[in-house]
């Protein structure tokens, strides 16, 4: 018995909606998916670990929908979701230790960002025409360039990535209804709705950081008056 006999009854039908059958990975990517995207709103560190398994039942699941750029985004999203486990419990290079602050996208960071998801949707575009069967070339390498801009903000906490992951959802609504994946299209309906939560958690908590600070004292012999930098409340707290 081979790996693909051991995952097959994941890709046996557990209902019918709309006249279409849904799998058993398809339910389990939109369960885990659903509890991930609620955990990053409200900034609790399992959503990673509950994202990796949502990334293992999507590429069973759209490699069979033909969906091969978003099959393959999971496997991206995997290195960062380890990249970004780690940020956040160290805090990355922008802090030296402790829980790793909301901070907002800088200019510079922007352009690359712009410029790698500009030219990412064009060569995966022409990829997906010519090398593969996909009916989706263009919409598939562009939810994915988006999603990898998304998700290096998220990783960085950049308040900004929610406006890039609401970006891809509008786009990813309606193509996966297009290829009969209703339950996941519903799902990230869902995680549009998420997305506006956690936009409006971060910036919360990114405001009371920057009102913290306030303007510099002048420079003393103890240092500058006042707080010396924004002080992040726990999850439970960012979400109260």
């Amino acid at each position: 018995m081979d790996i693909a006999d051991l995952l097959a009854p994941l890709q046996q039908p557990l209902f019918t909606a709309l006249e279409t059958p849904v799998s058993w990975v398809e339910v389990l990517g939109f369960g885990s998916g659903a509890l991930c995207v609620w955990l990053v709103a409200r900034q609790h560190i399992a959503n990673w670990p509950i994202g990796i398994a949502n990334n293992l039942f999507f590429i069973l699941l759209f490699t069979g929908a033909g969906l091969y750029a978003d099959a393959g985004l999971q496997i991206v999203y995997i290195a960062l979701a380890v990249y970004g486990w780690r940020a956040w419990v160290t805090g990355g290079p922008e802090q030296a230790s402790g829980r790793l602050p909301v901070s907002r996208t800088g200019i510079r960071t922007w352009w690359v960002l712009g410029s790698a998801a500009l030219t990412g949707t064009v060569l995966l575009t022409l990829l997906l025409d010519r090398a593969t069967d996909s009916t989706v070339p263009f919409w598939d390498a562009l939810t994915t360039a988006l999603s990898l801009a998304a998700t290096y903000g998220q990783c960085r906490k950049k308040v900004e990535s929610w406006y890039l992951w609401i970006a891809a959802d509008i786009v990813y609504v309606p193509l996966y209804a297009y290829k009969g994946l209703y339950l996941t299209a519903l799902l990230y309906l869902g995680f549009m709705a998420l997305c506006v939560l956690g936009l409006r958690n971060w910036r919360r908590e990114l405001n009371a950081s920057e009102v913290a600070l306030g303007p510099a004292g002048p420079v003393g012999p103890a240092g500058p008056k006042g707080p010396t930098g924004p002080t992040s409340p726990g999850p439970v707290e960012a979400a109260a």
